[in-house]
């Protein structure tokens, strides 16, 4: 299982320490920039699964052209 914590940094360190200490845990740290791209996915995904059930209006691949 995977698990995102947003945690403030002057308490980070140590609760990074308790959880490296545990053997069944792995924890690896990820740059705010990255946690934003992997937040930013997450929304795009959930707004598609509403487009395609109906309960969001998508547009066509000519409207996002278009708009470029």
């Amino acid at each position: 299982m995977k698990v995102i914590l947003d945690i403030k940094d002057n308490k980070a360190f140590h609760l990074l320490e308790v959880l490296k200490s545990l053997p069944y845990v792995k924890a690896t740290t990820i740059s705010d920039e990255k946690a934003l791209l992997m937040e930013e996915i997450k929304e795009a995904v959930e707004e598609l699964k509403l487009v395609r059930d109906g309960k969001l209006k998508g547009i066509t691949a000519k409207q996002l052209l278009d708009e470029l």
